[in-house]
């Protein structure tokens, strides 16, 4: 199953044996936006029956969102290019990398800290700012792209500061884990951040006030939910807004959702931002981010050493996102509408990028991309530009996300978890939250375990299916019970399991082999097609629709 096409001016492509170096704009592989999860062999003859796990992904979209493409829960829809499996690092068996690494080395190894220095500095900006000659792909000896500046020094109410105590206007917040990729049962911990520009953190006056802040990241929130958000008590009176739209300025407990501006109801920015809205400069649309949003979002091993599962201070990347255009709904169902009629009109046609690893990749939608990841002593350097394609296809093209994001809309309610949800996960961890509630009402894990009879689109988490499953395949009332009260008796790995994984994606790293595929796999994935049929049906019956908290 492949994401929807994005159609972008054509890159070089590579022919065989071309070697690449950092620079370089060319593809070994021309469809590096699939990712191996589509692979899925989704039909189990031995059970007579075919698993889902597809539909994470591939829904009709929630307007904005224009895309539809649940057709790919029920179809092999590769354009011809992408039948044979190019993720070979699926099959590849790491168990003798695994048995012959002692739990001390590997704890060691994801202990040592990759993005700060010694005295607290960010190495990576440190050396960006003296580019290496073979990052620097316009040859100017600048970096153009993003520079990592956060200091992951959060305050109580998730704010990172600067060593200085200066905020640097990063907020982390708490999500749900996407089934099931990003589970660290199945190989990473990770953290997101946001950052909405300088207007958006300013009073009237163009003076930093994190009250107004919050409040601009609140609306946000309730703008990309499409629901009403809990605040902490706000003077109405100060913005001269009427928040929680009652009529009246007076003390606002909630952003109340409330824009058809078709029918006049408009909702506003607080503060600066209050002024450039009205100056046509900082534009507000239900479904959409502000202009020129910001997100970071750091994949990391996973920390056993200490007995529970934590982050670990080693990043395997580090990824960047910027909103640089400002797209109207007619500009993105136009989008989309090009892209489902160029899918039709030329099945075969794959889809096509632009940029480099110094300013990333734009993905039609107005947002641009870019990372950074371990190089073969561990160090973080420049994701090259097919790595980056590699993200492309999910933050492109996919009926799930809001407005290209996938954490932020799955943000934990603000009036029903600590500090309204704004916290890292090094502050509180996911121990102890609850089994989130479905918009149909069923529990989302226990949902997906169903439908993709596993914990994982590969079906060879054993560990889960141990712990979730009965003999007869259906899941243990017992298991169910314990993950509607706290979601990590899915979603954390037990400390042998965590460290072999840490050990397999550790080879990866010491192969550089990420355009063979990136995930962590212990023994050669089961229940994944090497070559796929094209347009065959996966076996599913109907689509499943997206849910929505």
């Amino acid at each position: 199953m492949r994401p929807a096409l994005i159609l972008l001016p054509a890159v070089l492509l590579a022919g065989p044996g071309l070697a690449q170096d950092l620079t370089s704009t060319v593809l070994k592989n021309r469809t590096a936006y699939i990712p191996p999860q589509c692979y899925t062999e989704t039909e189990d003859a031995a059970a007579g029956r075919a698993y889902n796990p597809c539909y994470t992904c591939h829904v009709r979209g929630r307007a904005p969102n224009y895309v539809n493409d649940s057709d790919l829960q029920l179809d092999y829809a590769f354009p011809a290019p992408a039948l044979e499996n190019p993720w070979t690092n699926l099959f590849v068996d790491r168990s003798a990398a695994i048995a012959a690494t002692r739990d001390a080395e590997i704890d060691a190894y994801v202990a040592e800290d990759n993005y700060f220095d010694a005295d607290g500095g960010i190495t990576l900006a440190r050396r960006l700012a003296d580019l290496p000659p073979e990052w620097d792909y316009e040859k100017d000896g600048a970096w153009a792209g993003y520079i990592p500046d956060s200091y992951f020094r959060f305050d109580d109410e998730g704010f990172d500061h600067a060593p200085d105590g200066t905020p640097t206007g990063w907020r982390a917040f708490a999500y749900m884990p996407l089934p099931s990729t990003f589970w660290p049962a199945n190989g990473s911990t990770d953290d997101v951040l946001i950052r909405l520009p300088e207007i958006y953190r300013q009073d009237a006056a163009g003076t930093y006030d994190p009250e107004i802040y919050k409040i601009n990241l609140a609306i946000a929130e309730a703008l990309i939910k499409r629901e009403d958000v809990a605040i902490d008590p706000a003077d109405e009176r100060r913005l001269g807004l009427d928040l929680d739209k009652d009529g009246t300025l007076g003390t606002a407990r909630q952003i109340t959702y409330a824009w058809a501006p078709l029918e006049g109801i408009e909702m506003s920015w607080a503060g600066a931002a209050q002024a450039a809205q009205v100056a046509g400069k900082a534009p507000l649309a239900a479904g959409l981010f502000p202009l020129e949003t910001e997100f970071l979002h750091t994949v990391r091993y996973i920390d056993v050493a200490s007995g529970t599962v934590s982050l670990a201070p080693r990043i395997k990347e580090v990824r960047y996102g910027r909103k640089t255009r400002w797209q109207t709904y007619a500009d993105l169902e136009d989008g989309a509408l090009a892209e489902a009629k160029e899918t039709v009109a030329f099945p075969d046609r794959t889809a096509q990028f632009f940029g480099n690893l110094e300013t990333g990749l734009g993905n039609g939608a107005g947002w641009r991309y870019q990372g950074f990841i371990e190089d073969a002593d561990g160090a973080l350097r420049p994701q090259t530009f097919e790595e980056t394609v590699f993200c492309m296809g999910c933050h492109g093209g996919v009926g799930v996300t809001d407005d290209s994001a996938f954490a932020f809309p799955r943000k934990f309610a603000a009036e029903t978890t600590h500090a309204r949800s704004w916290y890292h996960w090094s502050q509180k961890s996911l121990t102890g939250t609850p089994d989130q509630l479905r918009s149909d009402g069923r529990r989302e894990i226990l949902f997906y375990l169903a439908e993709a009879g596993a914990g994982d689109e590969f079906r060879s988490n054993d560990e889960i299916m141990s712990r979730a499953f009965t003999p007869g395949g259906e899941i243990d009332p017992a298991f169910a019970e314990a993950v509607e009260k706290d979601v990590t008796v899915a979603l954390y790995p037990s400390a042998e399991r965590a460290r072999a994984l840490n050990v397999a994606y550790r080879e990866i790293v010491r192969e550089q082999s990420y355009t063979e595929g990136r995930d962590a796999v212990i023994r050669p994935a089961r229940n994944v097609h090497e070559r796929a049929e094209q347009d065959a049906p996966t076996g599913v019956a109907r689509p499943v629709a997206a849910t929505h908290w």
